[in-house]
């Protein structure tokens, strides 16, 4: 058995706590250890923090939130319609030549562990330390960032999700 939602949110600060007691519920009503809960908990409302901060100007006022939980993986994804990452340029152009099919490995935004005074500044690290793998792009074809984010997960005994299967 698989769950998966989605969620338009409004780039407002109390959007943040919604999306995260949503995945809380669901996480916990499936059954998975409350510890994988929390750390998933903590990323989805760092990545959730970032779109409504960063996510766009006033005309744009809403990012989605995306999760799924297939067998022992959860996949979060946050997108955005802001800016994007700077240092993840669109992709390149097929190549014309053998020579030009080298592959490049694309730039990808490293989170700088920000200073322990720092106010801001963890979040992107945060997301990394408590997930398994992290991708970072810019949307395709319009401006916007994605975020998304894989944990393995760990079931309470008894649990309702991998029963079902």
């Amino acid at each position: 058995m698989s769950i998966w939602w989605s969620l338009h949110l409004r780039r407002e600060a109390a959007s943040v706590p919604l999306a995260r007691r949503l995945l809380l519920g669901t996480m916990e009503t499936a059954g998975v250890d409350p510890d994988i809960c929390y750390d998933l908990a903590v990323a989805l409302s760092e990545a959730c923090a970032n779109a409504v901060e960063h996510g766009g100007d006033a005309a744009t006022e809403d990012y989605r939130v995306t999760a799924f939980i297939d067998g022992d993986t959860c996949r979060i994804e946050v997108t955005d319609s802001g800016p994007g990452f700077r240092h993840c340029p669109a992709p390149p152009a097929p190549p014309h030549t053998a020579a030009d099919r080298a592959p490049t490995p694309a730039p990808v935004p490293t989170p700088a562990q920000a200073p322990a005074f720092a106010e801001d500044g963890r979040g992107l690290f945060l997301i990394e330390a408590l997930t398994d793998h992290v991708l970072y792009r810019n949307r395709t074809g319009r401006p916007g960032a994605v975020v998304s984010f894989d944990k393995i997960l760990k079931w309470r005994e008894g649990a309702a999700l991998p029963m079902a299967s």
